[in-house]
């Protein structure tokens, strides 16, 4: 059985670092003590999943009104293909059942050298309930698209106002040497 456990900065492992290091490409991660920062400031949803004492995978989800952003979601290489992906997803679907909730994937379409694993990763999405908004955006050469669970319409304005959003944050968020000061 997967349990939850809801993740801070100080209860953050090196596994779990680990693991946030290596399945993102580096492009698209924020340096950890950042996302550690982060954390802390911004009223995210940050949860580890566990089989005893054994690491099954993280999600980091931005919780909000209009739409929850399902962030982030790992699984040890090891694990994956093996239906724990499954299973975490599946837990995070139900606690956001009554919710809007989107995604954003490197686009499955864009020619690079990984198209077949974000193609599988696609259908993952697809079979799980999320579709295609039609919206997406390009940051440093690679194509992402946006996949939604919900009724509602996602917009270029949603997501903009979610980057916005994620600006104020990361704007405002305490900077090292302000922390040294306090």
């Amino acid at each position: 059985m997967i349990i939850e456990k809801p993740i801070n900065k100080t209860n953050a492992t090196e596994q779990l670092r680990r693991l946030y290091e290596t399945a993102f490409p580096q492009e698209e991660q924020i340096p950890w003590d950042d996302l550690m920062q982060l954390i802390d400031t911004m009223p995210l949803d940050f949860t580890a999943y566990y089989d005893g004492d054994a690491l099954m995978g993280f999600t980091i989800v931005y919780p909000r009104k209009s739409f929850n952003w399902f962030w982030y979601f790992a699984v040890p290489e090891p694990l994956r293909g093996k239906g724990v992906g499954q299973t975490i997803l599946s837990q995070l679907i139900a606690k956001y059942k009554q919710c809007n909730n989107i995604l954003d994937m490197e686009d499955p379409e864009q020619a690079c050298e990984n198209q077949a694993v974000r193609r599988r990763r696609h259908d993952f999405y697809s079979r799980n309930g999320f579709s295609d908004t039609g919206v997406g955006r390009s940051f440093g050469g690679i194509d992402f698209t946006i996949m939604k669970m919900g009724d509602r319409q996602f917009t270029m304005q949603d997501y903009d106002d979610i980057i916005a959003e994620l600006h104020s944050y990361w704007d405002n968020m305490p900077k090292p040497q302000e922390q040294r000061l306090n």
